[in-house]
């Protein structure tokens, strides 16, 4: 059985400290395939670095997350451009709208976003979507900015009905975390699980967080290794095979992130 970890925050230091060990655990659990994500330019290219060491198991984005907006560089786009030459560089982002937190105003948010929006356009990659607070406003900017052929990952998705048929209106995919295994905050998103289409649905852990709570007995931190455990409740509730899940998850996100497949399509 192959899973593949749609977004794991392999920078960190609660991974990183233990990053051979933790790849070693996902490989025996099957988890053969993480995408690191970066949500700024130094995580980005420690990304990369880490890409390099372990070519066969790690892809990775690029881009500046909402919270980092205020400190982006004048020159984000050609900084973006110049990393996403690598061929591990799968998508554009942890990128999108925060208002929620608003560490960074909203303002420069924005302008940060549409930023990156255009480079995802230019290179015809995906983009990696941040949002919280902001449905309304992250739509419109993808929708005056975005090339409608760009695919759109909407990195954990944790909303109701409401946000799924927005984004089902705009063929987003939608990443799935261990928030669907808390039965203490999971009751919104269950509302929205029989209209995520399951042919643009992946899995991923957002390690170290979001930590899937039928795990026994309870870890510190949240790995890829664990991505099994978020298949086995979306086999409950799509009443399918925790196999059947597995390849289905896999494929998907090998389709979203092959940059053969992307090529030509914008």
């Amino acid at each position: 059985m192959e899973w593949f970890d749609a977004g794991v925050n392999l920078t960190h230091t609660r991974l990183n400290r233990q990053l051979e060990s933790v790849i070693e655990r996902a490989q025996a659990a099957g988890v053969r395939n993480q995408l690191v994500i970066a949500t700024n330019l130094s995580e980005a290219q420690s990304a990369l670095e880490l890409c390099q060491r372990f070519p066969d198991t790690l892809h990775m984005t690029v881009g500046v997350h909402p919270h980092d907006a205020d400190n982006a560089p004048s020159d984000l786009q050609q900084q973006l451009f110049d990393l996403a030459q690598s061929p591990f560089v799968k998508a554009i982002g942890e990128c999108g709208l925060d208002f929620n937190r608003n560490f960074s105003s909203a303002d420069n948010q924005k302008r940060v976003f549409i930023e990156q929006v255009e480079v995802a356009n230019e290179l015809c990659l995906p983009l990696y979507l941040h949002e919280r607070e902001a449905l309304a406003e992250q739509l419109d900017i993808l929708d005056r900015f975005a090339h409608p052929d760009v695919p759109r990952l909407t990195h954990c998705f944790t909303g109701g009905r409401t946000a799924a048929d927005a984004y089902n209106e705009r063929a987003h995919w939608f990443g799935l975390t261990g928030w669907l295994c808390d039965e203490r905050r999971n009751h919104e998103l269950l509302t929205a699980l029989p209209v995520l289409p399951q042919q643009r649905t992946v899995l991923e852990t957002d390690a170290p967080f979001l930590l899937p709570r039928n795990i026994r007995p309870r870890p510190r931190d949240n790995e890829p290794a664990f991505v099994p455990h978020i298949g086995e409740v979306l086999a409950q509730y799509w009443h399918m095979s925790v196999d059947e899940v597995a390849a289905l998850t896999t494929t998907n996100a090998k389709r979203l992130f092959d940059r053969e497949l992307m090529s030509g399509n914008v």
